[in-house]
């Protein structure tokens, strides 16, 4: 009941948004007919109700989930294109709010100066600035444009990245060894399986040794693997592939933070996902990788997270037993595990590798240069990061969530080349 709330709540303040939008939209275009008036006001809030009941059968009903995409992006790009609206039509209301109290102070001032005087006049009403809410139409088209064309264009447009990962302590015979990372697939986001399909051959083109993923399978529920099950379990390498969950795998965005037994049996459901596409999930536990008798580690536990985030994984658990090993390698889905607790606690893991921020699919991304919003909240959220003789690498994601597409930070699959110089 309380998301039903939630949601009744929202729906009412964006109605209320719409109201405040469509009166300076209306006051905009005050020479229409009426004719035309009228049509305007039917097809502006015919869009603004269905979509809120499409955004809320999306949520309640099973709907194919290419059609719930197209919900949520009409949704999220009619949102945003508002909010970018807004600021010129509050300046427009401050500037017609000061005129009607400048207005008024002046008419008071003459009323006290001289005998009152019946019917005089109040002014010429203060009609809303065309200048502001035509720049205010502009700026809305600005983000409207430029998130479409990152829909259109860059949601499934995957990069290899590639990187030499030093490892001093790196046995001879894994020198020159390719691991290929891809993480935050998202699969309830997507809905162009050819697509899909594509960024998982031009990983496989690179012929890896072995195969990182680094959580977050799904969006909330097991079931969004539906039809992309068979697509993933192409994804195979010599020495294996190995994962790990994320935060969105356990449901409770879905379920709710408390124990109940739908949201077990879909944590299960994912736990058997990994294994029926081939998937060695590593959950608080490592493997040891042999060739010619040489060993390395890979270890894997479950989500770890600062702030807000769950701490399910025992780091304590995953290392047991490694002691022998000469390099240890950490699959953990949050960057912020490797400040929050690896460097401090852990020092013989030589590397991390992780997921988690999308680059918050929104910035600058160059070979000398990268800037996104994110790094406001982690300070470690893409690329290679070294502190003594560790370091983290940040794949921002293969998929996408919320927005369904990406400007600027691009989908990643992550090639390292291992070596030990």
């Amino acid at each position: 009941m309380g998301r039903i709330y939630i949601l009744i709540t929202a729906s009412i303040f964006l109605l209320a948004f719409d109201l405040y939008c469509y009166k300076a939209l209306i006051g905009l275009f005050r020479k229409w007919t009426e004719r035309k008036k009228r049509i305007f006001t039917i097809i502006y809030w015919s869009y603004t109700i269905l979509l809120i009941i499409a955004v809320f059968a999306s949520i309640f009903l099973p709907l194919f989930l290419t059609l719930r995409a197209i919900i949520l992006v009409a949704f999220f790009l009619t949102v945003v294109a508002k909010i970018f609206m807004l600021p010129f039509l509050i300046v427009d209301d401050l500037r017609r709010g000061g005129i009607k109290l400048w207005r008024y102070a002046k008419q008071n001032k003459v009323l006290a100066e001289s005998e009152p005087l019946k019917n005089q006049p109040n002014g010429e009403p203060i009609s809303r600035s065309a200048f502001l809410v035509r720049a205010g139409l502009v700026a809305a088209a600005v983000p409207l444009s430029s998130l479409s064309w990152g829909i259109i264009s860059s949601a499934y447009d995957y990069r290899i990245n590639r990187t030499k990962l030093v490892l001093p302590n790196l046995p001879k015979s894994f020198e020159g060894m390719k691991i290929a990372q891809i993480s935050d697939i998202h699969s309830g986001s997507f809905y162009n399986q050819k697509a899909v399909l594509g960024g998982v051959d031009l990983l496989l083109a690179e012929k890896p040794d072995m195969v990182f993923f680094t959580g977050d399978l799904v969006n909330n529920l097991a079931k969004e693997m539906r039809d992309y099950q068979d697509i993933f379990s192409k994804v195979k390498a010599p020495l294996g592939v190995y994962s790990v969950l994320g935060n969105h795998d356990y449901g409770e965005y879905h379920f709710g933070k408390q124990p109940s037994a739908a949201k077990a049996k879909n944590l299960s459901d994912i736990i058997s996902t990994h294994k029926t596409m081939g998937w060695n999930l590593l959950m608080n536990e490592h493997k040891a990788i042999t060739i010619n008798n040489e060993k390395i580690g890979i270890l894997g536990i479950e989500n770890w997270g600062m702030g807000r985030f769950p701490k399910f994984g025992k780091m304590e658990e995953a290392i047991a037993g490694t002691e022998e090993l000469p390099v240890k390698l950490l699959l953990s889905h949050d960057p912020s595990h490797w400040r929050g607790e690896v460097l401090d606690k852990y020092p013989t893991i030589d590397a991390m590798f992780s997921g988690h921020t999308h680059g918050m699919q929104f910035g600058v991304k160059t070979e000398y240069f990268q800037w996104s919003p994110v790094q406001f909240i982690y300070k470690e959220w893409s690329g290679l990061y070294k502190e003594n003789s560790q370091q983290l690498y940040v794949n921002v994601g293969y998929g996408f969530l919320g927005y369904p597409g990406r400007v600027g930070i691009l989908p990643e699959i992550t090639i390292f080349e291992l070596t030990s110089a």
